[in-house]
């Protein structure tokens, strides 16, 4: 696995296990509850588009969703934030970008695992499940190799358990001309026909935040109580 990122799409990574992706260098992150994700994407894609194909590469870990962003949109987001007038709100909006760190994604269930394959890597293991709990809210997940309704393998512990709750790819990056040609960035155009705009990416993604974070307070009372 850890071949495929530095070989074949030039990601850097730090040494150890899991692998862990160098943030900062091709691209940062931007993380949001899952829920608020997934109903970001779908107002982002174009017609037709689904979660799973929103244009630019995005995984999921746990309860949390991770979109990869050009290298310094972590530096952009808390400005960003202040222009669109969200500052002022809490939103479980956080950023990752230089000196930082993601847990790399496991390989996709075709492709760039027949690649690593081929390249001797020995370090991701089959199984019929998909690592995380956000999987379990979307149907999406499970189809993220090309042509394939097979979930991706989950990664194992040195004794040879799977670990749960690892980083799963929701959408992988294209090695077709260059992973981060998909990556929001700010434009004075409104971004591509592959990604949308860094500061609408991050105006949609706090609207659905504070959505979701409204919806958690109405459904739990006592949670609403202690907040005010």
């Amino acid at each position: 696995m850890r071949w495929y990122y530095e070989s074949v799409l030039g990601w850097p990574t730090a040494p150890g296990t899991p692998v862990r992706l160098r943030t900062g260098v091709r691209f940062d992150v931007l993380d949001v509850p899952v829920q608020a994700g997934h109903a970001a994407l779908r107002r982002l894609g174009p017609p037709g588009a689904t979660p799973r194909r929103p244009g630019f590469p995005v995984a999921l870990r746990g309860g949390r969703m991770l979109l990869l962003v050009a290298a310094g949109g972590a530096e952009e987001l808390p400005g960003l934030l202040e222009w669109l007038e969200w500052g002022s709100l809490p939103l479980d909006l956080t950023a990752v970008g230089a000196g930082g760190l993601m847990e790399a994604p496991l390989l996709p269930a075709t492709g760039a695992t027949e690649a690593a394959g081929s390249a001797g890597a020995t370090d991701v293991a089959g199984s019929a499940d998909v690592a995380g709990s956000a999987a379990a809210g979307s149907a999406d997940v499970g189809r993220v190799g090309r042509g394939s309704a097979l979930p991706p393998p989950r990664p194992r512990d040195h004794d040879g358990r799977a670990r749960r709750g690892a980083a799963v790819w929701l959408r992988p990056p294209e090695q077709e001309g260059g992973a981060e040609t998909s990556l929001p960035a700010l434009s004075a155009v409104g971004g591509t026909a592959a990604a949308p705009d860094l500061a609408r990416l991050v105006h949609t993604l706090a609207t659905e935040c504070h959505r979701f974070r409204l919806s958690s307070r109405c459904a739990n009372p006592r949670l609403a109580r202690a907040t005010r």
